[in-house]
């Protein structure tokens, strides 16, 4: 089901307890000479959309959120932020709507590095809204490390920015869309003391704006990459459709 497709009187018939709400949620950002601006919003529709057309009867997906938090792009422009306070506030209220309309499976399903960290911060803002409640978070790509490890070629087996993984994505999804500058970003400075998160933006890491080896990115790659998330998306979502609602460890204990 598509959410903001549905009616008043259509949504109010869904079963709360067993529909799980899907919520994308992206950005509009820099990615180099060779990508769209709107590339993690594209990617990640594109992702839940599958999803939803896997599973219609019991997964919902809203609207994609397209703005996110990008601030360490915004030195190369092209870019439209949301500050990490106003991008968490803007998340617990989509939570706060949906759990205050009953739904009790509400999924973050983010396309955006810089969203990682707030979509887990306003997760768990919500989660004592409703005792009962489920609330999940992941980036797409989390589920399918495996497949990244076994599809892309660079030295990078990871989602960067623009990088093999992403441009690989848009040739299969939007071929049109990608330009033909596409080279070996070069050496990423990393975080390179142990256990130490370093707060840098893409001008402190990146010369252009990109990482890895988007020019080995292949259309084949793409659908390799896509099928296989879309089939660990499923999965997930299943599995997530399956956990107990619950107050007590009572409520849970079988799964431990």
């Amino acid at each position: 089901m598509k959410f903001h497709e549905l009616t008043a009187r259509q949504i109010a018939a869904l079963d709360r307890a067993n529909t799980l709400v899907v919520v994308p949620i992206a950005a509009v950002e820099q990615h180099g000479p060779h990508m769209p601006v709107g590339t993690d919003t594209i990617l990640c529709t594109a992702v839940a959309e599958a999803l939803e057309s896997r599973l219609p009867a019991s997964v919902a997906i809203t609207p994609t959120v397209w703005l996110g938090a990008s601030a360490h792009h915004l030195r190369f422009g092209a870019t439209l932020d949301s500050s990490l306070d106003n991008y968490i506030s803007t998340l617990r209220d989509i939570g706060k709507s949906l759990l205050g309309d009953g739904f009790l499976r509400i999924w973050f399903l983010n396309g955006h590095g810089g969203n990682i960290d707030p979509m887990k911060v306003a997760a768990r803002m919500l989660q004592p809204i409703n005792d009962r409640a489920l609330l999940a978070a992941a980036s797409y790509w989390a589920v399918a490390d495996d497949l990244l490890g076994e599809v892309l070629e660079g030295r990078h087996k990871f989602v960067g920015h623009a990088c093999e993984f992403e441009t690989s994505m848009m040739l299969h999804l939007r071929p049109e869309l990608v330009k033909p500058e596409r080279r070996d970003a070069g050496t990423l400075v990393d975080d390179n003391i142990q256990g130490v998160f370093l707060s840098r933006d893409m001008r402190h890491r990146t010369r252009e704006g990109f990482t890895g080896r988007p020019d080995l990115a292949t259309a084949e790659k793409g659908r390799r990459l896509f099928a296989g998330i879309v089939d660990r998306l499923e999965k997930a979502a299943k599995e997530l459709l399956s956990q107990p609602l619950g107050t007590t460890h009572a409520d849970f204990a079988p799964l431990g």
